[in-house]
C-alpha cells in the first residue's frame, strides 16, 4: 500500500473541525461572443483597428465614416461593432500582507478577455536579444497581464515541453521564461552582428573575391540555405501555434520575438527571387487571417548600428572592403526586418523595430486592443476561383488625421476543404496527434488531476487521477448481455526541455452488467497511474485515449515538483473528499462509522455539492522538530472565487493526533460548503507556517481548484 493510499485512509479515519461558510460571491457577468472574425459564403466580418494622431484608439466612429473594398469595389457595411480592450489590474499571483501569494484560477471560457501567444524564436536570437527577450517576457507576467488573459510563451526551437500550453497561471508562465535561452544550434550569434575575422595578407589586394560562394545545388549560397530552413522552422512552428488558436475565445493575437528573416534568396547571379520562406509566409497569412489571430512583432535586436565593434578585426582591410562590409550589415538588418513587417502588415498588427525598450513595444501592442468589427455581404464572384484566386482588402476611415490597420485580404475559399475520405491513420499516431496538441481534445471528457507526494522509501512522485466520462465511450451489447466497451489510453510526462520522461500506454476492455452501466454513464469512472520523479522540477502530464467509434480526448497538468532534499517547509497535494451533512455528523460523532465515499473520484472531479461538507488532506514535509521532539507549525484556510478572498480562515495550532512520523505528517480538515455558496469555481488554499525555521523558510502553502455544484 503506498502513502497515497495511506493518506487517504487516514484522511477517511479522523475527524476535524468544520469551518461554516454561508458567504454568496456576486456572480461576474458573461461576455458576449461577438469578436470572432468571419468568413463564410454570406458574411465577410474583419477587426478593424483605428487610431488617432497619437497613435491612441478612436472609440467613437460611426458606421457612415468607414468603407470598406473588395478587390478595389465599394462593399455595403451590414455589421459594424466596437470592441474595447479590458484595463483591469490583476490580483492573481500577488503577494497578500501575510507574504502568500493567491493561487491562480483556472479560466473558464466566457472569462477569456485575450488570448496571447508569445513566441520567442530562438532559431534566429542572438545572444544579447535572448536576454533583453526574456526581461521584457518576465515584465510582462509582472505588470502587463491582466485578468482574462490566457497566454502561452513558446519557443520555436523547443518541443511540447512541460509549459507550452495557453493558461492564467503565472507559475507556469515564470517558469516558462526560465527556459527562454540562447539556442547555440540557431543562427543568432552571441551579439547581433557576426564579428569581422581578419582578412588573410595574401588575400588583401584582392578588392572582389575571385572564388565562387559554396552552392548547395538549388542556387543558393550555404548561408542563403542554412537561414531560409530556420526561417521555414519559425514559420511552421507560427503555423502550427496558429492552427490551434482558431477555437480559443478572446482577442487572440501572437506577440513574436524575433532577429527577424528574409522574405526573398538571392540567387547566384545576384538576383533577389522569391522561395521557400515566402510561400510559408503566404500560408502563415493565410491562416493568421482565417483564425482571427494577428501578429505582432518586436525585433529583438533593438537600435542596432551597422558601424564597427570592438569583436570586428579589420586590421589591413581596405577602404572599399570596409564600407562593403558596412553596407552588408545594413542590408542584412533591413532584410530580416522586413520578414517581420510583413507578417504584421498582413494580419494588422504592429512591427516594433529600433526601439531598446522592448517592454514598451509590449505596452503599445496590448494598448492596442480595441478594434472595429465591420462586416459585409460577398457578391457571388468572391469564392469563385475561375475569377479570383485572392480577394484583397481595403478599409478607409473617413475621419481626418486616423490611421487604419487591417487584414490584407483572403484567399477564395470560404472553408477549408476536406478530402470526401480522410486519410486514415492508425491508433498511436492519433493518440500521439492529440497528446502533443498544445490544446485539449473534447471527444470523450477528461478531468486530469496529478498529485505531487513523497514515499518515505522510494521517494517523489506524481499519481494521476483520470477521470474519464463513460458517457461519452461508445458501449455495445456483448452476447452475455453485459456492456462493453474499448479503449486505448497514452499517458505521458515531459519535463520542462520539452523531452518525454516517462510515458504509459494500454488498452483497456470494460464488461459490466446493465445496472453497473447506468451508474457508470451517469457518474464516470476514474483511472490512476504514477510516474516516479527523477528529479525535482517542473512537467507536464498529458493523457489522450481513443475508444473503438474513434473518438479522442485529451487532457493536461502543469506540476512543479519541489527539491526535498533542500529540507525547506514542503506541502505534499490536496485530496478531497465530499460528504454530506447527515455523513460528516455521523462520522463526527462516531470515528469508527464506515460510511461508503469515493476521496479518489472526488479528487480527481474536484466537484462538490453545494450544502455538504468538503473534507481535505495532505502531507507536511520538513517540518524542523524542536527541544520537545515534535513539530511547531500553524495551519490557515483560505477559500478565493475569481480572484477574490471569500473566506480566511483563523490560524490555528497544528495537532498530531498521536502521529509518530514526523517526516511525513498528515494535515486534515473540513470546509461546510453552505447551501448559499453560488455554483462556480474556487479555489481552496492552505498556508502552514513553521514557528521554528528561518523567518524567510516558515511559510509552505498549496491549494486546489474546486467546482460548487448543485
Amino acid at each position: 500500500m503506498t502513502k497515497f493510499w495511506l493518506m487517504i485512509a487516514f484522511l477517511v479515519a479522523f475527524t476535524a473541525p468544520v469551518i461554516a461558510q454561508n458567504v454568496a460571491p456576486t456572480p461576474k457577468p458573461t461576455l458576449p461572443d461577438d469578436d470572432v472574425v468571419k468568413i463564410s459564403t454570406n458574411l465577410i466580418q474583419i477587426d478593424v483597428t483605428v487610431t488617432d494622431a497619437k497613435g491612441k484608439p478612436i472609440t467613437d466612429l460611426k458606421a457612415g465614416e468607414i468603407e470598406i473594398f473588395e478587390n478595389g469595389e465599394k462593399q455595403k457595411v451590414s455589421n459594424f461593432s466596437f470592441v474595447s480592450s479590458v484595463k483591469e489590474s490583476t490580483e492573481q499571483g500577488k503577494p497578500t500582507g501575510i507574504g502568500v501569494p493567491i493561487p491562480t484560477q483556472r479560466l473558464r471560457p466566457e472569462q477569456i478577455r485575450r488570448t496571447i501567444a508569445l513566441v520567442v524564436d530562438d532559431l534566429s536570437l542572438s545572444f544579447e536579444s535572448a536576454y533583453q527577450t526574456r526581461r521584457a517576457l518576465k515584465k510582462f507576467v509582472d505588470e502587463q497581464m491582466q485578468d482574462g488573459d490566457l497566454v502561452a510563451i513558446v519557443r520555436t526551437g523547443a518541443g511540447i515541453g512541460a509549459l507550452q500550453q495557453f493558461t492564467g497561471d503565472k507559475r507556469m508562465l515564470y517558469a516558462a521564461i526560465e527556459r527562454v535561452k540562447w539556442n547555440p544550434n540557431g543562427t543568432g550569434g552571441v551579439s547581433v552582428f557576426a564579428p569581422i575575422e581578419a582578412t588573410p595578407e595574401t588575400d588583401t589586394s584582392a578588392e572582389v573575391p575571385t572564388d565562387e560562394p559554396v552552392q548547395t545545388g538549388t542556387g543558393q549560397s550555404l548561408e542563403d540555405f542554412r537561414s531560409a530552413v530556420f526561417a521555414t522552422g519559425t514559420l511552421g512552428a507560427l503555423r502550427y501555434i496558429v492552427s490551434g488558436m482558431a477555437e480559443l475565445p478572446g482577442r487572440k493575437s501572437v506577440i513574436l520575438f524575433s532577429d527577424g528573416f528574409k522574405m526573398f534568396e538571392t540567387s547566384t547571379d545576384g538576383f533577389q527571387e522569391s522561395g521557400r520562406v515566402m510561400d510559408f509566409l503566404k500560408q502563415l497569412v493565410e491562416t493568421a487571417n482565417r483564425a482571427s489571430v494577428v501578429f505582432n512583432t518586436v525585433d529583438a535586436r533593438g537600435l542596432q548600428t551597422a558601424g564597427f565593434t570592438a569583436a570586428d578585426n579589420i586590421s589591413d582591410t581596405t577602404p572599399d572592403a570596409m564600407n562593403a562590409q558596412a553596407q552588408a550589415r545594413r542590408d542584412q538588418l533591413i532584410d530580416t526586418q522586413e520578414g517581420l513587417s510583413f507578417l504584421a502588415d498582413e494580419t494588422g498588427g504592429i512591427a516594433i523595430k529600433n526601439n531598446n525598450d522592448l517592454s514598451g513595444g509590449v505596452r503599445r501592442v496590448l494598448d492596442d486592443q480595441s478594434y472595429y468589427l465591420v462586416g459585409y455581404e460577398p457578391d457571388a464572384d468572391t469564392f469563385d476561383p475561375a475569377k479570383r484566386k485572392f480577394n484583397a482588402l481595403t478599409v478607409k476611415v473617413l475621419r481626418p488625421g486616423a490611421s487604419v490597420r487591417y487584414r490584407s485580404g483572403f484567399f477564395n475559399v470560404a472553408d477549408r476543404e476536406k478530402s470526401a475520405e480522410p486519410v486514415p491513420q492508425a491508433t498511436g499516431q492519433q493518440l500521439n496527434a492529440a497528446l502533443l496538441s498544445p490544446f485539449s481534445v473534447g471527444g470523450i471528457g477528461l478531468r486530469l488531476n496529478a498529485l505531487f507526494g513523497d514515499d518515505g522509501k522510494t521517494g517523489p512522485f506524481v499519481r494521476s487521477l483520470l477521470h474519464i466520462n463513460a458517457a461519452d465511450l461508445k458501449f455495445t451489447d456483448a452476447p452475455d448481455g453485459n456492456k462493453k466497451a474499448s479503449f486505448d489510453l497514452l499517458a505521458v510526462s515531459f519535463g520542462d526541455n520539452g523531452q518525454p520522461v516517462d510515458q504509459l500506454g494500454k488498452s483497456y476492455v470494460i464488461s459490466i452488467k446493465p445496472a453497473a452501466y447506468a451508474k457508470m454513464a451517469a457518474s464516470g469512472f476514474v483511472y490512476h497511474f504514477a510516474f516516479p520523479i527523477k528529479k525535482a522540477g517542473a512537467y507536464q502530464y498529458r493523457v489522450a485515449i481513443k475508444d473503438s467509434s474513434g473518438r479522442i480526448g485529451s487532457a493536461s497538468q502543469f506540476i512543479e515538483v519541489p527539491d526535498l532534499k533542500k529540507k525547506r517547509l514542503t506541502l505534499s497535494s490536496i485530496i478531497l473528499e465530499n460528504l454530506s451533512n447527515d455523513d460528516w455528523l455521523r462520522k463526527r460523532d462516531n470515528a469508527g462509522t464506515r460510511i461508503a465515499t469515493d476521496p479518489m473520484s472526488d479528487t480527481a472531479l474536484r466537484r462538490i455539492k453545494a450544502n455538504s461538507v468538503m473534507r481535505y488532506g495532505l502531507e507536511i514535509y520538513n517540518a524542523k522538530i524542536g527541544s520537545t521532539k515534535q513539530p511547531q507549525l500553524q495551519t490557515r484556510i483560505r477559500v478565493f472565487r475569481d480572484g477574490k478572498l471569500i473566506l480566511d480562515g483563523t490560524q490555528k495550532p497544528f495537532e498530531l493526533f498521536g502521529q509518530t512520523d514526523m517526516t511525513h505528517l498528515k494535515l486534515t480538515g473540513a470546509v461546510a460548503i453552505g447551501e448559499k455558496m453560488l455554483p462556480g469555481d474556487y479555489v481552496l488554499q492552505m498556508i502552514v507556517t513553521d514557528t521554528l525555521a528561518k523567518t524567510k523558510q516558515q511559510i509552505a502553502t498549496q491549494f486546489v481548484e474546486f467546482e460548487v455544484t448543485n
